[in-house]
């Protein structure tokens, strides 16, 4: 089989590898790669290698790793001990953050592994940027390996629903305290709040997630700062029809104004704000904007030696403001999101930047350390050879017709 392997730092250590289908253990699964998301924290490993924080010491040198966390996966063969639970052409998908220690290969880490709470698909548990994914025991004795909710999925949507349930998990972080009057007790509300005036900061591929799954919570006001006409005509495009259908005012605004044009839409500010970009300036002022009782999300994350913001303790304790984080899912997140695109309250399809066949990968990864790319681009492992073209959206039928023409 074909799979993207990295045997050290760098892109020239980065190559598409012929290896062996692997053997299926007794509490192991294989599964056939349908489609897979290039996601662009592979480039941070790239560029990392042996330092990223989740290799913990293992050799790539000598035993080099398999990138990919987002996939749509088929069951094609289930280990001895697991046939009670899965069974040969079942669909699932995979949350690929495991809250387990690493159970095989303890002497590849750092210690044995001392001390290790997480490993994760796509670093030293396999990867599923492959023709085939062994999914190992960690991935099922921590309940990540999901069935679908319905067969009919499309692939490139079920190899989206990760970063989707990193926002989803992101956005039921909020927390607001209502009271129905003076004398009434406060009642907790999970999530962004309903009536309310919530802003992301932030029009690529999450910040538009995150503005889709915003509109669930029913806010009165939802302001996205877009840079540019052309992330600003995206916002519109996909989200201005699905907002008016919920009730929702739908304003896209260019950030050089997104102050003024937060209190002049809701005079007292924002009640959820969702930071999602990389930026300490943009971080620090979206503190700027919020509303009493205001959240503030810093989703999008800063490097190391730049990550210090400097916080007004009074502007908290009077105004009881709050700052949360959040930095991915985990299994309830992703198993609430196949059924939001199952039901079709969600569309994965203004998510896709390009479609093509498995040997584009390593020039996508370049690709994406040049130019941005709004949306995710979808390799499909078993395509066979074919060109890597951009959509403005993708479908079920499209990628059926797309499958087809390939013959898969």
């Amino acid at each position: 089989m074909l799979a993207v392997r990295l045997s050290g730092t760098g892109f020239e250590n980065l190559s598409i590898d012929r290896v062996p289908v692997p053997d299926v253990g007794p509490n192991q699964i294989l599964c056939r790669v349908e489609a897979s998301s290039v996601c662009s924290s592979n480039l941070k490993l790239i560029s990392q290698g042996s330092s990223h924080s989740l290799i913990n010491g293992w050799d790539m040198s000598r035993y080099p790793l398999t990138l990919g966390e987002e996939a749509s996966l088929t069951v094609v063969r289930v280990g001895e001990s697991l046939h009670h639970q899965y069974r040969e052409g079942q669909r699932v998908a995979i949350q690929p953050a495991v809250d387990l220690p690493p159970i095989n290969h303890r002497e590849r880490y750092t210690n044995h592994a001392e001390g290790m709470t997480k490993a994760a698909v796509g670093y030293t548990l396999g990867g599923m940027l492959a023709e085939y994914f062994l999914v190992p025991e960690e991935v099922i004795e921590g309940r990540c390996l999901l069935p679908l909710p319905v067969d009919d999925l499309p692939h490139f949507a079920v190899s989206l629903a990760e970063p989707i349930a990193c926002a989803h998990r992101s956005q039921e972080q909020h927390v607001h305290l209502l009271k129905d009057s003076p004398v009434a007790p406060r009642v907790p509300h999970l999530g962004l709040l309903r009536g309310g005036t919530t802003v992301i900061i932030g029009a690529g591929t999450i910040g538009r997630m995150h503005a889709e799954l915003a509109l669930r919570f029913g806010p009165k006001n939802l302001i996205v700062s877009a840079k540019g006409d052309t992330a600003r005509r995206k916002v519109t495009g996909s989200l201005a029809a699905k907002a008016r259908r919920h009730g929702v005012n739908l304003h896209v605004i260019d950030p050089q104004v997104l102050s003024e044009s937060v209190f002049r839409i809701s005079k007292s500010g924002a009640d959820d704000v969702i930071v999602a970009v990389g930026s300490r300036s943009v971080q620090q002022e979206a503190f700027h904007l919020l509303n009493r009782g205001g959240v503030v999300n810093l989703f999008g994350g800063l490097p190391r030696g730049h990550h210090l913001l400097e916080l007004d303790s009074l502007d908290i304790h009077y105004r009881e403001t709050r700052v949360v984080g959040s930095s991915g899912g985990d299994p309830w997140d992703m198993r609430n999101t196949l059924d939001l695109l199952a039901s079709n309250r969600f569309d994965a399809g203004n998510y896709v930047y390009g479609i093509g066949g498995f040997e584009h990968t390593i020039e996508i990864l370049e690709r994406m350390t040049r130019e941005r790319m709004n949306g995710r681009a979808i390799v499909y492992p078993h395509a066979g050879v074919t060109e890597f073209r951009t959509v403005d959206y993708w479908s079920g039928a499209l990628e059926r017709e797309f499958l087809g023409r390939a013959g898969t």
